[in-house]
């Protein structure tokens, strides 16, 4: 089952629309079909996906970001 989450995660590290489209293709590449909103500004990302929330951090991670799951 391809069952889709909204995630919101706090990801430090965004200096630019170069770095925000970096997270868009990192987030893409764990899930081809995932919504990626970024707000640099907030340091935040918006997504619905169906990859996990800890997949994508240490993706982020290892692109060169720090990212943590941020609730309500």
């Amino acid at each position: 089952m391809d069952e889709r989450t909204d995630l919101l995660m706090r990801v430090e590290g965004m200096t630019c629309d170069g770095c925000a489209e970096a997270v868009r293709r990192t987030v893409r590449r764990l899930d081809p079909e995932a919504a990626v909103e970024v707000d640099r500004a907030g340091e935040r990302v918006a997504i619905r996906t169906s990859a996990q929330s800890l997949a994508i951090a240490e993706a982020l991670g290892k692109a060169g970001y720090t990212a943590t799951a941020m609730t309500g």
